[in-house]
């Protein structure tokens, strides 16, 4: 394998997630449905077959050009919190890769660490907020902390999968701080977030579709 990543992986693990999300679709409306509007799965489905079409309605083009379609379609489809908020994570992607071709390991961390500036910026979210946030920063610095101690990106992105799991995992008893989950105060602490959930999905789907198996 290569830790070389071109247009037609990103759109591989774009697709991947999609994919993840429709067969998740139902877990994620029951997380929701517990601490938020009971929507998470169905916004997140819907919006993920937008880009799908989008996908099949365009070329390619850039890695940028199609992170940028992905996160304008995201946010133009998507209600609720989620739609800015994925959008927003896609977009930072795009600039992060500029004029690019194709992206080595470095680039990859570098481009995802931007989508979580992007969130950090649009949603104001800390550690421990009950949150994507929770997941997707565990997974960004488990990629660095790889990636600097010289494992490849099939590696590097294993072990960010686990650090995601193990954020989402851990919002099961926090209370939450942000969005609609934290009108419910203490009743919020021993259900699972839900967009940390769809986040540890979004970096499943990239250990699977950008390393060829590795």
């Amino acid at each position: 394998m290569t830790d070389t990543v071109a247009t037609p992986a990103l759109a591989a693990w774009i697709r991947e997630f999609a994919r993840l999300i429709a067969a998740n679709r139902d877990l994620l409306t029951e997380l929701d449905s517990a601490i938020g509007d009971a929507d998470h799965g169905a916004n997140m489905d819907r919006g993920m077959t937008a880009v799908l079409a989008a996908l099949d309605g365009q070329a390619a083009g850039t890695p940028a050009m199609l992170l940028k379609r992905t996160g304008m379609t995201l946010i133009s489809t998507v209600g609720g919190a989620s739609g800015p908020l994925y959008g927003t994570a896609f977009l930072r992607m795009a600039a992060a890769a500029g004029d690019a071709a194709t992206l080595d390991a470095p680039g990859c961390a570098t481009m995802l660490r931007a989508a979580l500036d992007g969130v950090v910026a649009r949603g104001k979210a800390e550690a421990g907020d009950k949150t994507m946030y929770d997941a997707l920063a565990p997974a960004v610095d488990a990629l660095d902390a790889a990636l600097a101690a010289g494992r490849g990106l099939g590696e590097a992105l294993k072990a960010a999968v686990r650090a995601a799991e193990k954020g989402a995992e851990a919002t099961i008893p926090m209370i939450a701080r942000k969005g609609r989950a934290s009108y419910l105060g203490e009743r919020s602490a021993g259900h699972r977030d839900p967009g940390a959930t769809s986040v540890t999905l979004l970096v499943t789907a990239a250990a699977t579709a950008l390393t060829d198996g590795a």
